[in-house]
């Protein structure tokens, strides 16, 4: 895989930055929805993380215009950065989503698809790390790997949505944790749409 292409392993360098950032904030969202001991400390740790995940992504395409010869396509280059700081943007919306309404304690459900978040993230940090390395099976194995991730959020999202409308009476209570829960669920649709672009890429280079 790219054997026939001169490599500058920076940006790979570069990608796992931004994957191995992604984990922490992952980690922390999965903390604060767990243990819920200082919800808004947790967050403004995992905002801090999304800024850092931003000086990382522009760091990618300050590179992408000053190099010549690069190791991908650019446009993939361009699109992977992009959909990988979607993933962490999208955690701290979670984040900000539980101190915006107030939430007083975390249901099952919700710590649930914190736990798939971090899976998937921890997933799409190990297929990055494949990229530039004779693994395309192994790389495709994990991007299967995350789209199962994916639908099993799916599945814990529709579930809740369901226990939600069956059993909370506070019509205010159902519309906060509906948008949370769906928004959790949404940060495992962007892990996947990190995956779309890593296998494209395989295929491409193949």
């Amino acid at each position: 895989m790219f054997g026939l292409i001169p490599k500058d392993e920076k940006f790979f360098k570069l990608f796992k930055d931004m994957t191995e950032n992604i984990i922490e904030g992952a980690k922390l969202l999965k903390d604060m929805l767990d243990n819920f001991e200082n919800p808004a400390e947790s967050q403004r740790n995992i905002k801090e993380l999304e800024h850092k995940g931003d000086a990382i992504t522009h760091s990618i395409i300050k590179k992408l215009n000053t190099t010549f010869v690069t190791p991908l396509d650019r446009e993939d280059i361009y699109e992977l950065a992009s959909k990988l700081d979607d993933i962490l943007d999208l955690i701290d919306v979670c984040a900000q989503r539980v101190i915006m309404y107030n939430v007083e304690s975390i249901p099952p459900q919700a710590k649930s698809l914190g736990f798939i978040i971090l899976q998937s993230c921890i997933v799409v940090d190990k297929a990055v790390a494949m990229l530039g390395k004779q693994s395309n099976e192994q790389l495709f194995a994990l991007c299967v790997e995350i789209n199962a991730l994916e639908n099993e959020a799916d599945r814990v999202c529709r579930e809740a949505i369901s226990v939600l409308f069956d059993e909370e009476k506070d019509p205010f209570q159902l519309i906060k944790w509906k948008e949370i829960y769906e928004t959790l669920e949404k940060a495992t649709d962007k892990c996947e749409d990190a995956a779309n672009i890593l296998e494209s890429v395989v295929v491409k280079n193949a």
